[in-house]
């Protein structure tokens, strides 16, 4: 396939399908978005209008009735359907890359992990979050040993939304794997895992705040990391003031930054990866020291990498072309619905969970 792009099926054109799948494939060298798969109408001329030469279908069978005119499928429906949608892409012989939450459960992804490796074919979960500017930043910092010894990593995706938006992200019903737990926690969680390891003990509040919600909207989970690090991780959408992004305390210093990394905002205003994608101004940049809170000049500031979700589908074509490997695989994705499958265990029953 060397020379001719790789032919893409993406399933889903709402806000995972329009505003991160679609553009960052059109923006990976040796990927071509072949097809959109969506019945709703206006989203039909949305992505005929934002990509001329795609073919547009109604629904997946549509689609996997051409799987021989395509090369990688990705899904970017709503949560119900990942698992039955990747396991169709899979027995048709297609390589697939799945939108996180790949399942609601992590029986469901170790039953797909297993089998993409019976068919011999690629199964990637999209953790966009890992490829943000301050995670990138914090990593490197950690492997350099700036901190010292980590001793705790504090973690938020705060967001001040006292309204519902409606839609099957808030439903209550458990057969739409709704509520920030699955969604906003699928992050926090993978990205403590990938700097922390395995986790030992599992802790979690949960609440429905808003008035006519279903599902969470209010959530806090502590992890004990086999390593003895412990990680407290929070996902609201009712914070009226928001805490730091990520506030790490290590045994010589501590890392804290404030606010988001741009890319998903970029992405929703309609701009493409291209010259100082994923660049933050300099008042933005996250501080590091020991002694003194950051607000009052504490540490010294820390340049943030620019973040490079780019390099997730650049990643995934690698693998797919250059047998590289995969950037994330199903059961990294399986050990984060553990624990997140152990933190609502722990919010209903009020016990810490051991994993």
């Amino acid at each position: 396939m060397t020379g001719t792009p790789l032919r893409v099926g993406l399933i889903g054109y709402g806000l995972a399908g329009s505003v991160f799948h679609a553009p960052l494939i059109a923006a990976t060298e040796g990927l071509a978005l072949d097809t959109v798969v969506t019945s709703n109408p206006e989203r039909q001329e949305q992505a005929r209008a934002e990509f001329p030469d795609v073919r547009v279908s109604a629904t997946s069978d549509e689609l996997f009735a051409r799987a021989g005119d395509l090369d990688l499928i990705v899904v970017a429906s709503p949560n119900k359907t990942h698992v039955s949608l990747a396991t169709a892409a899979l027995e048709a012989g297609l390589p697939v890359v799945v939108d996180k939450p790949v399942a609601g459960t992590a029986a469901e992804a170790r039953q797909l992990a297993a089998l993409a490796e019976e068919r011999g074919l690629l199964l990637s979960v999209f953790q966009n979050r890992r490829w943000d500017n301050d995670f990138l930043t914090l990593r490197k910092l950690l492997e350099e040993g700036a901190l010292g010894d980590a001793y705790r990593f504090e973690s938020r995706f705060e967001r001040w939304r006292p309204q519902l938006k409606g839609g099957w992200r808030e439903s209550g019903d458990p057969a739409e794997i709704g509520g920030l737990l699955y969604d906003l926690g699928s992050h926090v969680v993978d990205q403590a895992l990938v700097l922390f390891g395995p986790v030992t003990h599992v802790y979690a509040e949960s609440d429905v705040r808003r008035p006519g919600a279903e599902a969470d909207d209010d959530t806090f989970i502590a992890l004990t990391h086999a390593n003895g690090v412990r990680s407290h991780l929070y996902v609201s959408a009712t914070t009226a003031q928001l805490g730091p992004r990520f506030r790490v305390l290590g045994s010589r210093a501590g890392y804290v930054k404030y606010g988001l990394d741009p890319q998903e905002a970029a992405l929703r205003e309609g701009l493409r990866p291209g010259p100082g994608w994923g660049a933050e101004p300099e008042a933005l940049h996250g501080r590091l020291g020991a002694g003194e809170s950051p607000l009052t000049g504490g540490g010294e500031p820390v340049r943030t990498l620019p973040g490079d979700y780019p390099a997730y589908y650049a990643a995934v074509t690698g693998a797919l072309t250059d047998g590289g490997p995969n950037p994330v695989t199903a059961l990294e994705a399986a050990a984060a619905l553990d624990v997140l499958e152990a933190a609502r265990r722990s919010a209903r029953d009020g016990v810490a969970v051991t994993l």
